[in-house]
């Protein structure tokens, strides 16, 4: 089977799986579709792009299941016009859906293997809108104003307020928090004013950030 016709059937068997999950926006499947999950997985992996299955990537980290991913996204209501912050690249593939939907993405990880291929990726679907840099995410990210969506993808023992100050007034954050050593929980927080409204989301199989960056790897 050609890997074309593989991407169209697992894109369709997504679609399938989210809308009977509840999940129907539109535009946020057209931006899924528009990045190509296969680009982003190893090429060990590529027929398994599309499945649920969370699939290890180079550092020791790895790649949310699709279907997983797409949720947290839809969690996220992004809008056009917003400014991200993702803290942990990956493999850039939340990055590139983001940026079909926001103004601009600004991405941080910690490793440089990640960064590289994550940019690489990136530059191949011509997306100008995103920013990856290596920075360590574990004590915040300052210098770089507000933001309207903030996605963490490593977890925190506590809500992470030096990244929920960046929200602006109505914005939005969604980071795994470590409810045990064995559990990890989303955990969205929607600013208004000075206040924040918190709320659990679903469990996640995030893992626990780590400081430092980490610039061989």
């Amino acid at each position: 089977m050609s890997g074309r016709l593989v991407e169209r059937e697992g894109f369709a068997a997504l679609v399938l799986r989210l809308r009977a999950a509840g999940i129907s926006d539109i535009e946020l499947l057209t931006a899924v579709e528009q990045s190509p999950r296969h680009l982003f997985a190893p090429p060990q992996f590529a027929d398994d792009a599309y499945s649920s299955r969370t699939l290890p990537i180079e550092c020791g980290s790895f790649m949310e299941g699709v279907d997983l991913a797409v949720r947290i996204l839809h969690n996220l209501k992004l809008k056009p016009g917003q400014r991200v912050l993702e803290v942990g690249t990956g493999s850039g593939f939340t990055a590139a859906v983001m940026a079909r939907r926001a103004e601009r993405v600004l991405t941080i990880e910690r490793y440089k293997t990640l960064v590289t291929g994550a940019q690489r990726r990136i530059d191949t679907l011509g997306l100008r809108n995103v920013v990856i840099r290596q920075a360590d995410g574990s004590a915040g990210l300052q210098g770089e104003g507000t933001f309207d969506r903030i996605l963490v993808t490593a977890a925190f023992n506590s809500m992470p307020r030096f990244y929920a100050d960046q929200l602006v007034s109505g914005g939005m954050m969604i980071a795994p928090l470590m409810i045990s050593e064995d559990h990890c929980r989303m955990v969205r927080l929607t600013k208004t004013g000075s206040r924040f409204e918190r709320e659990e989301l679903f469990e996640a199989p995030y893992l626990p950030i780590v400081s430092r960056v980490a610039s061989f790897l």
